[in-house]
């Protein structure tokens, strides 16, 4: 079969033929790839960004761990898992041997291996897995909804990290895949406005007009940051600030955006230490919280989420293209043209 892989630790990938994954032994299954998301991590990974460099002694692997696939074959000993049933498949593959794992804590294990990053992923027809990670997805979720089950968990536990409560202003920046989902989130939360901000993105942020959201600002059309916020600082700052772009430039006015006692979560993953003013953050009593794996209990309520609100999360997925033209569905993603660019392994 083809496979989307890092065969190097340099730049680029390789669409190549590589042997169809074994049978499925005790605790795994098999998986029928229907989509895959193309994801941030996928661009660094192809880039060889700094940060990236620990999977140098894992190569060759297949990348790919935003996926929806169905069941092609299971295991020995595998229960609550059907042949030809739809699931969603957590990437984090845990160990089952250490200590946390052995208690039951699977979010506390030290060992774990990412599926697509340090184990062989789901850019490719076929995918092995470990069978506790799939995740099945109820009827009328189609199967490109169905594979932004991971980037929509990183969304609600950056929203739960910052604590958005009823009544809340909350400031999202960055309008891609995992901003509109934070979007979505805290105005499921309850939130009393939600302002999405972005830079050169009015793809995207259309995406999130279509979504029901109108508080949208494009800085490259309001002249700058503090230009675009001003008409919105002048109700007040705002109580959660949620940044998802990983830029640097974003952190200094977020902070001067939030409020005394105000929160703001980092999702971005930075490739460089970030300056902050700690005297202000002081002074100002403000919280600075990391956010980045959900834990694996939030995942049955995503995917509920998902069965309720699939009209509107179909929005995000902008293109859609063949294994075969995987070049063209990276190059989409890092222009900024899409939302989520979905690829469709052949069967």
């Amino acid at each position: 079969m083809q496979a989307l892989r890092k065969t190097r630790p340099d730049h680029g990938l390789e669409l190549i033929e590589v042997d169809a994954p074994p049978a499925p032994g005790p605790g795994e299954a098999l998986i029928a790839v229907q989509a895959a998301g193309v994801c941030g991590t996928d661009l660094h990974i192809d880039a060889w960004t700094a940060g990236y460099h620990f999977m140098a002694p894992h190569l060759p692997v297949t990348i790919g761990h935003e996926f929806s696939g169905t069941v092609a074959a299971l295991g020995p000993g595998v229960e609550g898992l059907a042949p030809g049933q739809l699931v969603t498949v957590r990437p984090s593959a845990t160990c089952g041997t250490c200590a946390a794992c052995r208690a039951g804590h699977h979010d506390a294990c030290g060992t774990r291996r990412g599926i697509g990053v340090l184990r062989d992923g789901a850019f490719a027809p076929r995918c092995l897995v470990p069978a506790r990670n799939c995740v099945p997805i109820p009827d009328g979720v189609p199967a490109e909804v169905a594979a932004l089950a991971e980037p929509l968990t990183v969304s609600h536990e950056a929203v739960r990290v910052g604590g958005v409560q009823a009544g809340d202003r909350v400031l999202v920046l960055g309008p891609g895949n995992i901003g509109q989902g934070i979007a979505l989130f805290a105005r499921a939360a309850g939130a009393r406005q939600v302002v999405v901000a972005g830079h050169g993105d009015a793809a995207r942020l259309a995406v999130l007009r279509r979504m029901g959201f109108e508080d949208l600002v494009d800085f490259a059309e309001t002249g700058g940051i503090a230009e675009g916020l001003a008409p919105y600082l002048a109700d007040g700052r705002f109580d959660v600030v949620i940044e998802a772009t990983g830029a640097a430039a974003v952190v200094a006015p977020a902070l001067q955006a939030l409020k005394a006692h105000g929160v703001l979560v980092i999702t971005g993953i930075h490739a460089a230490p970030v300056p902050i003013d700690l005297v202000a953050l002081v002074r100002n009593h403000q919280q600075l919280r990391g956010s980045y794996r959900a834990p694996e209990a939030d995942w049955p309520g995503v995917v509920a989420f998902m069965r309720t609100h699939a009209a509107e999360l179909r929005h995000m997925v902008t293109h859609r293209l063949p294994l075969a033209r995987a070049a063209e569905a990276f190059a989409l993603a890092r222009g900024r043209q899409a939302t989520k660019v979905v690829v469709q392994p052949a069967p």
